[in-house]
């Protein structure tokens, strides 16, 4: 008889890992990372269930898009007011927070739904080199999403 097994947290090993965003792109490298989220690179995953790694993303404010994305890609949010709504370009988001690129990018990749709120609460993102979580001895993950063809 077959049995499907379930992992457990004595049988989950969650690790962390660095993924640097200098010069990657915006989706591919998103949607990498929220596939390592939500465990999908691992035999144990299970699709209700919390089986991903963490992941720490360094130096984003160096993410690329191809194309006029950069000009052209609006970000949109609401203060819940009548009329307010505030859109802005990459570029001026970039400038302003560019850590927020990539966090929307990534959870919008995620299931909406309680699990995907938990998955996106193990994702950090901060802008230079550095992060706090030296302590948790992450593994730098390389991720190459550049092609030949693409400026």
């Amino acid at each position: 008889m077959n049995k499907t097994i379930t992992p457990n947290l004595e049988t989950l090993d969650q690790k962390w890992y660095v993924v640097d965003a200098a010069d990657q792109r915006l989706g591919r490298l998103a949607s990498e990372i929220a596939q390592i989220l939500r465990g999908k690179n691992k035999p144990t995953f299970t699709p209700h269930m919390d089986t991903g790694d963490f992941v720490i993303v360094v130096n984003a404010e160096k993410i690329r898009v191809t194309g006029r994305k950069s000009s052209q890609k609006l970000y949109r949010r609401h203060s819940g007011r009548p009329g307010g709504m505030k859109v802005e370009t990459f570029e001026k988001l970039q400038a302003r927070i560019p850590e927020r690129i990539i966090e929307k990018a990534v959870k919008g990749m995620l299931p909406k739904n309680a699990l995907g709120r938990k998955l996106f609460t193990k994702l950090k993102v901060y802008t230079g080199p550095n992060h706090p979580h030296q302590a948790q001895q992450p593994e730098e993950l390389i991720i190459n999403t550049i092609n030949a063809g693409e400026n």
